[in-house]
């Protein structure tokens, strides 16, 4: 009887050794982790890469690390890896399809740093959901929209799904349709419409706006207004040309000036 009980003794002094050991491995491997991966962003080399690619390349060597670390516990705990390789091996199929929509995200995260159809600080819309791009990790890519709200994308779901990239150009467009009585004389409202675009100092010069009539009704002539602007000056452009316009008409006395919405793209 005290034979057994020194044989249990002795079996929780190990255990609980190797547990112990196994818990400041732990600690100290997640606390490595963490120095190593914010080093990493420190080095020259990831310093000069695009912030796509070191966000990506970030989230991989956590995720490489992590995996060291947790075969490295198994291991102190007494684990045989032959016998943890063979429940893998014979759970294979199980785990194959509970991981099938991860693998998906991640030939998605690879496939979105190959083809780069945006990069961070960009901002998309697409899978249903539209805002900057805040971050691209392995599995998902995060957006901050205008309002403030996280948005959280599957990267399967954006690889099978129409980008739509507002910021990948130097130049956009800004759409308006004005409308006026239809008594009115178009040319001269082209002229005044053509005038406060050309006042605007942040629409662009070298891309003459366009005005011209695009539709009428018995009641109302119908004028497209298209000036171009910078990209970071969409929105100010936006709204300036449609007070600067509606000012414009106003106060040369044009009847019933009115702006319709037909383009809101971020």
């Amino acid at each position: 009887m005290e034979q057994t009980l020194q044989q249990i003794q002795s079996l929780l002094v190990n255990a609980g050794g190797k547990i112990l050991l196994a818990l400041a491995v732990w600690i100290v491997g997640r606390f490595v982790i963490s120095k190593i991966t914010g080093s990493l962003n420190k080095l020259p080399s990831v310093r000069k890469m695009d912030e796509t690619v070191r966000s990506f390349l970030n989230s991989f060597v956590k995720i490489l690390l992590n995996i060291i670390l947790v075969i490295s516990i198994v291991s102190i705990l007494g684990v045989p890896m032959t016998s943890v390789i063979a429940v893998l091996a014979s759970a294979g199929v199980t785990i194959g399809m509970a991981l099938q929509g991860a693998l998906g995200n991640l030939a998605g995260g690879i496939m979105l740093l190959i083809f780069r159809p945006f990069n961070v600080g960009e901002y998309i819309s697409a899978a249903g959901a539209a805002g900057t791009v805040r971050e691209i990790t392995l599995l998902y890519t995060i957006l901050t929209t205008p309002d403030g709200r996280k948005v959280t994308i599957p990267n399967g779901s954006l690889m099978n799904a129409n980008v739509e990239n507002f910021s990948s150009e130097d130049v956009r467009r800004v759409d308006l349709k004005f409308t006026c009585d239809r008594c009115e004389d178009f040319r001269k409202v082209q002229e005044i419409a053509m005038a406060a675009m050309e006042a605007n100092e942040k629409v662009l010069k070298d891309l003459a706006p366009f005005v011209s009539l695009g539709g009428a009704t018995n009641e109302a002539l119908e004028f497209d207004v298209r000036p171009y602007c910078k990209s970071g000056d969409y929105w100010a452009v936006y709204y300036g040309v449609i007070q600067d316009v509606s000012e414009a008409l106003g106060k040369a006395g044009i009847k019933s000036p009115k702006v319709r919405i037909v383009q809101e793209s971020e």
